[in-house]
């Protein structure tokens, strides 16, 4: 299967059907339907239907899905069975959080290391995670794919060029600063400000029906 034929829209949603379908199963549910999973993760079932088309017949009709086959099926898709190593940067009260939790609902994504220009935190664990300085990246940052960007944001181009160079190709940036990488370097911008204030926004304007 070319996965690079698959919308980018229907990719984003792929770990939220993996999250619902993991809770099924561990709850020993054997099957759910669409309008189940359209009610769980807020996607409507046509929008379901479609998403799982794009990867052959996963279901039949009148029966739903089988939610161990379809979490097996989504686990390899998503590369669930493989351990992805993750490297923080920036070990602030955002950054602290992240290392306080590590993804544990997502066991094959785990932070590993993190850094951070504060000496009195460098050495340090925080919630098993080594603190290194950030000066340290050239020689910890040897096989680690992906970043994640918890820094100031007149910070952020600088350590971002040093994250590529050390062979970084995905990053994570929680700063708002929209940083210059190379095209090869696949980058997803999150800015919690901008988020709580386009909330803020639908509140006042949209209906929850609209």
């Amino acid at each position: 299967m070319d996965q690079n034929k698959i919308p980018q829209a229907t990719a984003k949603r792929l770990p939220l059907y993996y999250r619902f379908l993991n809770n099924l199963n561990q709850q020993g549910k054997k099957r759910v339907s669409s309008k189940e999973l359209s009610e769980a993760v807020k996607v409507d079932s046509a929008t379901i239907r479609r998403d799982f088309s794009y990867f052959g017949a996963l279901g039949k009709k009148g029966y739903g899905y089988n939610v161990e086959y379809l979490l097996g099926f989504f686990r390899s898709t998503l590369d669930q069975n493989e351990v992805t190593e993750v490297a923080l940067i920036g070990v602030g009260n955002l950054g602290t959080a992240f290392l306080n939790y590590n993804f544990m609902k997502n066991n094959n994504i785990r932070i590993t290391m993190a850094f951070d220009a504060d000496r009195e935190k460098v050495g340090t664990d925080i919630g098993g995670i080594p603190v290194y300085h950030v000066d340290d990246l050239d020689e910890k940052l040897n096989h680690i794919k992906v970043a994640i960007l918890t820094i100031p944001a007149i910070e952020a181009d600088s350590i971002a060029n040093k994250l590529v160079e050390k062979g970084i190709t995905g990053i994570l940036n929680f700063t708002p600063a929209r940083i210059t990488v190379p095209k090869a370097i696949r980058v997803h911008h999150i800015d919690l400000a901008v988020e709580l204030q386009a909330l803020v926004y639908f509140l006042k304007h949209y209906s929850l029906d609209k």
